[in-house]
């Protein structure tokens, strides 16, 4: 009862008291139309072992089989006791954007396989769909009816008519807002956020979110945990607004929120808003009513500015600033993904010369910038281009020592509050693929390569390989994570300040009294720590024990013992 109040509350404020009844009573209906078809899953939550493989459907390849049938046999092979559940990237048929320009968002496209075998995963792994919902192809039969002014399509784009001021319009890309189309009774201008292939859905039509709702709950009936609303800080367009995190939008996520809970209350709901970090968080709502996560984007950069400049401070401080409005939210973290590094996130964290330190340092590393215009019509870099790995490594060093970057950088990644994810070729080591920029004209490829099976396999099966050695370090922190409590994503957090070199963050379990305190040196050199454990909750003397190279420490009150160049070290009670 009390989410079908909140549901009709929802809809009274996004579309007015007068619509309200008659748009619920179809709600209810679709509602109602899976009621007894979505699983009956017991509530899993997160807990320590939760980890994400972000990767895509494709991603591992091999002659004569479909796509999701060979991802499946790598993923149980390699990943089933590493890895909780995968972020599958967009499997639906698609004309562009590497997934992103949905066609249908009911079908897996047939080039990666079926439903089936979508559902053969989900049986080891829990699942997160990608519900691209801003926007839809052109090639899509929707927008195609919608051009043809087909009745049941003819309102679920937007068109803009005269010369509205659209100057103020937050602009996500260096592309026209507008793209227009020929029809049957002339041209049309449509609004299209993100490119000219991806045209943006309209909201204030109720049957477009009522369609979209039916949608979201047949993923839920066919296997997804977790719904990942893509760019979903452009929903709601009001002309004159900046067309970004409005009121509505929000309403909407919260209306998302409020039908899941009601039919399917153990699907997480997971927020990717590219944007600056107070607006970021926003999308948790009271703690209740929103996304029980969201993208935590500023890390991936300030992990980057914190090796490039070998300084920890402005992490450390941002880091101990990081609240959650309940027990029951908490952060999704990753350090790389199929997209870029965005630096809008870190505007207000970084000043304008650290932010141009990223930028200059990710050229000279063989990497690529985007950029967008913005409202005084200047261009200014939003994204950062580069496989991870390569954005950590110095020409000329050793491999060694990048590896011992990467993997403490990582470190860092799964010992801070939160739910993490790895993308697939941090995992694996891959390197970038400049060859694919050339190919496809796009700066994101260069971290998008698709990988052979066999060619895969041989690599990890080389104990001298890159990739094995990656994946065997990675594989190890992810165990020792495993193990313990105090890495639960909701547990305590607090962020020590020891050396400036040296991220440290202390993570508590108050139910088991379990702790970890965990040291990451982002240096090349040698440091020695000194941190006085009676202001920390230990009783003395003590014996702590390192977590990662299993040395132990016998304390009473002063702990002092030197860390290697980059090196991390977790020691728990």
């Amino acid at each position: 009862m009390k989410n079908k109040r909140r549901i009709h509350h929802l809809i009274n404020q996004i579309y007015g008291p007068a619509i309200a009844g008659q748009i619920v009573e179809r709600l209810n209906f679709v509602i109602d139309k899976y009621r007894g078809q979505i699983p009956d899953k017991p509530s899993a939550g997160l807990d320590e072992r939760d980890i994400i493989l972000i990767v895509y459907p494709d991603q591992v390849q091999e002659p004569n089989r479909a796509p999701l049938q060979s991802l499946r046999e790598f993923c149980e092979y390699y990943l089933k006791e590493v890895v909780s559940g995968v972020h599958l990237l967009p499997f639906f048929p698609s004309s562009s954007d590497d997934g992103f320009s949905v066609i249908d968002y009911r079908e897996v496209d047939s080039h990666y396989g079926s439903w089936n075998d979508v559902k053969s995963l989900s049986v080891n792994f829990r699942l997160m769909f990608d519900a691209v919902i801003n926007h839809a192809s052109v090639e899509s039969s929707w927008f195609k009816g919608f051009l043809l002014n087909d009745k049941d399509y003819s309102d679920y784009f937007i068109e803009v008519g005269g010369s509205p001021d659209l100057s103020g319009v937050v602009r996500p890309r260096a592309l026209p807002l507008l793209t227009t189309f020929n029809t049957p009774k002339g041209p049309k201008e449509i609004w299209t956020t993100f490119s000219s292939d991806q045209a943006d859905l309209n909201y204030n039509n109720p049957a477009v979110l009522l369609e979209i709702l039916d949608i979201l709950l047949d993923y839920v009936r066919k296997g997804a945990d977790f719904i990942r609303l893509d760019a979903v800080a452009y929903l709601w367009k009001e002309i004159g607004t900046p067309c970004i995190n409005l009121p509505q939008t929000h309403s909407i996520v919260q209306l998302i929120r409020a039908v899941l809970d009601e039919a399917a209350p153990t699907v997480m709901l997971i927020t990717e808003t590219n944007v600056p970090h107070e607006e970021n968080i926003s999308y948790f709502g009271d703690g209740t009513n929103e996304a029980q996560l969201v993208y935590n984007f500023p890390l991936p950069p300030l992990v980057l500015h914190t090796f490039f400049t070998e300084d920890a401070q402005v992490l450390s401080r941002w880091a101990s600033g990081l609240k959650l409005p309940s027990e029951r939210t908490t952060y999704f973290n990753f350090l790389a993904s199929h997209d870029g590094i965005g630096l809008n996130p870190v505007r207000g964290i970084l000043s304008d010369a650290d932010i141009e330190n990223l930028v200059r340092t990710t050229k000279a590393r063989g990497g690529l910038v985007s950029y967008k215009t913005d409202t005084s019509g200047v261009q200014s870099p939003y994204e950062l281009n580069i496989n991870y790995l390569d954005a950590l490594s110095i020409s000329d060093e050793p491999v060694e020592i990048t590896l011992k970057r990467f993997i403490t950088a990582h470190a860092i990644l799964l010992s801070i509050a939160g739910m993490p994810g790895v993308y697939f070729h941090s995992l694996f080591g891959s390197r970038g693929w400049p060859e694919g920029v050339t190919r496809t004209g796009r700066n994101r490829s260069v971290n998008r390569e698709k990988l052979d099976r066999d060619a895969l396999r041989a690599e990890l099966e080389s104990t001298t390989s890159l990739c094995a050695q990656v994946f065997t370090q990675f594989k190890h922190l992810i165990y020792v994570r495993a193990q313990n409590p105090a890495f639960k994503p909701y547990s305590e957090q607090h962020v020590l300040i020891v050396n400036p070199e040296v991220f440290t963050i202390l993570r508590i379990d108050k139910d088991l009294k379990k702790s970890v305190l965990c040291f990451h040196n982002v240096s090349a050199k040698s440091i020695l720590v000194n941190v006085d454990l009676s202001l920390l909750p230990y009783k003395y003397p003590i014996r702590l024990l390192d977590l990662i190279s299993s040395e132990q420490f016998e304390v009473d009150k002063l702990l002092s013992f030197s860390l290697a160049p980059y090196q991390s070290t977790w020691l728990a009670n």
